[in-house]
């Protein structure tokens, strides 16, 4: 009688077999073998292993045995297969991908894989598998913008300098205003969540009134200073500074950084901000407002907040407001920014060689 090869996993072992064996995004049959080699190693006979896996017990010995042998590497990929690669299937292969990264349909933005394998000749399962061979996803977008700023550079170094090197007896302050929060009912009640089913909701809504979110994060801490209005307007932008001159210690400098609205360099503003000669202010370039640390904070009151809520007026939306607000304060902590600034700039100098080797439509 053939004894099973005895396993023993390393904790990274065991925590990447763990991962594999969710399958959340792994491939079945590398779940199936994670699985094997965890049983495995738990003193778990082949047999016993392939009534919980649901596999036929020679493989689980197969793999088994490729484990102990060649680890992690033995089992995530298969083992070559004998023979020598078609060469039509390289040729083919190239035309794919040549296609797919060069070409676009005459009445389309982007190549499906029926629609490349009808121009091709081939299958469509054919063109399937070389695109996740090969990383391809036509039908997948990303959004960018590369700021235009002249002052691209000086602005990067001056907002990047005070997240990592805030001065001292002074708040570094992240400020910006969330403009047109809807307060929307649905005209339907949704079903809520149910095991095997998400929640549901309706896709149209009725509005009843807007607000603006103005919002003041504290980087050092990461608590926000908060206050809801009907407009933004120059006159509401200085209300805003007055309520953050009353809620911070009268001692301190405050550093302010804010995006380039035109409201927040209105005159009058510029007068208010030289009576009050402990506010200096500090603007981040032109379509970067990445770099603008309160916007992390804004994503998150939409997404677990304002995105799904029903709101049936414009009180109850900012008191909702007002208690996420509250929330997040007790349990606020401060926000690291890791990027510097020459990182930032040496990432931007490559995409800006990269857009200018694109020639346009």
């Amino acid at each position: 009688m053939r004894v099973a090869v005895a396993i023993t996993l390393t904790d990274d072992e065991r925590k990447t077999l763990m991962k594999w064996s969710r399958g959340r995004s792994t491939p079945m049959r590398l779940v199936k073998r994670a699985q094997v080699v965890l049983l495995a190693a738990a003193g778990k006979t082949n047999l016993e292993i392939s009534h919980e896996v649901g596999m036929a017990r020679r493989p689980v010995g197969v793999w088994r045995k490729r484990f102990a042998e060649g680890r992690l590497a033995a089992i995530e990929k298969d083992a070559p297969r004998p023979g020598r690669p078609s060469p039509e299937r390289d040729v083919l292969t190239r035309r794919i991908l040549e296609a797919t990264t060069q070409t676009k349909p005459k009445h389309a933005t982007h190549w499906s894989t029926r629609s490349l394998a009808a121009e091709l000749g081939v299958s469509d399962a054919r063109v399937a598998r070389v695109w996740r061979a090969h990383g391809l996803q036509p039908h997948r977008v990303k959004t960018f913008k590369v700021s235009n700023d002249p002052d691209f550079a000086e602005k990067v170094h001056d907002v990047v300098g005070l997240y990592l090197n805030p001065p001292e007896h002074a708040i570094v302050l992240s400020v910006d205003e969330k403009t047109q929060v809807q307060a929307l009912d649905r005209t339907q009640r949704g079903l809520p969540i149910h095991p095997g089913r998400c929640g549901t909701m309706t896709h149209d809504y009725k509005r009843h009134g807007t607000t603006t979110l103005f919002a003041a994060l504290n980087v050092a801490e990461g608590v926000v200073i908060d206050k809801c209005m009907k407009r933004h307007r120059h006159q509401e932008w200085i209300a805003f500074l007055k309520e953050i001159d009353a809620r911070t210690p009268a001692g301190l400098d405050l550093h302010l950084i804010a995006d380039n609205y035109a409201t927040h360099k209105h005159p009058k503003v510029q007068s208010w901000l030289k009576r009050h000669p402990r506010f200096h202010m500090h603007f981040i370039p032109t379509s970067s407002s990445w770099l603008n640390l309160v916007e992390r904070f804004f994503a998150e009151l939409t997404n677990k907040r304002l995105r799904r809520g029903t709101f049936r007026s414009v009180p109850q939306l900012i008191k909702a407001i007002k208690q996420y607000v509250e929330d997040h304060n007790n349990h606020a902590k401060g926000l690291r920014w890791t990027a510097t600034a020459e990182e930032i700039l040496a990432k931007v100098r490559r995409a800006r060689a990269t857009l200018d080797k694109v020639t346009s439509d």
